[in-house]
């Protein structure tokens, strides 16, 4: 107990901003499902309004698999981006927020598929605990970068000549961790990031990168559950 008040748990402050985000959805709107436990949140509060019949005619884009398989367990209708190639809001979560609403995000290995999502999206709305804000991305998390299983020494060797510290993400097995697209993760400590921007460029610069976890300017608004309720930052 806080003053006579119940502390909000890390989940319930997850679901109210999930359930904040899923109010700027109407109805016919094309809609991204992110991945990872806040994102579940927002994939419940989508089911509920279809089956109360608040929310109708939707169509939405998973950013994973095992998204996809949720979605249809909810009876969320689905499509794909060869049918619908503009969306008009995903709802996702994200590992870490800076200031400029820049992103880290991919601890839950779904990067590329979210990113993909991110750009084909006219609003990217993230929803977060208040956790998840940092002064400067990389100070509370490593970047996860997904690399071709064949560029995986390489990658990890020029990881560490621009200051990073790779490690390949593993399974409790010790086997590598595969993506739906069948690559590895590097999860990468590079400490606070001055520069996302250069960052991001040398990264893609790399041969043997598929893709990496910073999501430069995508984000239209981040959405934060705290312990006084839910604010809404939005993008300069």
């Amino acid at each position: 107990m806080n003053g006579g008040k119940t502390v909000a748990s890390k989940e319930e402050l997850k679901q109210k901003a999930a359930e904040k985000a899923v109010t700027f959805l109407q109805d016919g709107m094309v809609v991204g499902l992110g991945h990872g436990s806040t994102a579940h949140f927002a994939h419940l509060a989508i089911a509920r309004r279809l089956q109360e019949g608040t929310l109708k005619n939707i169509i939405a884009i998973p950013c994973s698999r095992q998204v996809e398989a949720e979605a249809r367990q909810l009876g969320i209708p689905l499509g794909t981006l060869a049918d619908y190639p503009e969306i008009d809001i995903t709802i996702d979560g994200a590992d870490e927020v800076d200031p400029q609403l820049n992103l880290i995000k991919g601890g839950g290995g779904a990067l590329l598929r979210e990113k993909i999502v991110a750009q084909a999206s006219r609003q990217e709305i993230i929803i977060v605990d208040e956790g998840k804000l940092s002064p400067a991305l990389g100070t509370r998390w490593a970047l996860p970068v997904e690399v071709v299983p064949f560029g995986v020494v390489p990658v990890s060797r020029f990881v560490e000549s621009i200051g990073g510290k790779p490690r390949l993400r593993q399974l409790e097995n010790g086997k590598p961790f595969l993506t739906d697209q069948g690559n590895y993760i590097l999860d990468c400590q590079f400490g606070p990031i001055a520069d996302p921007a250069t960052l991001a460029r040398q990264l893609c610069d790399c041969a043997g990168v598929v893709e990496h976890g910073l999501f430069i300017g995508l984000a239209s608004m981040v959405i934060v559950g705290s312990a006084n309720g839910v604010e809404i930052l939005k993008a300069l």
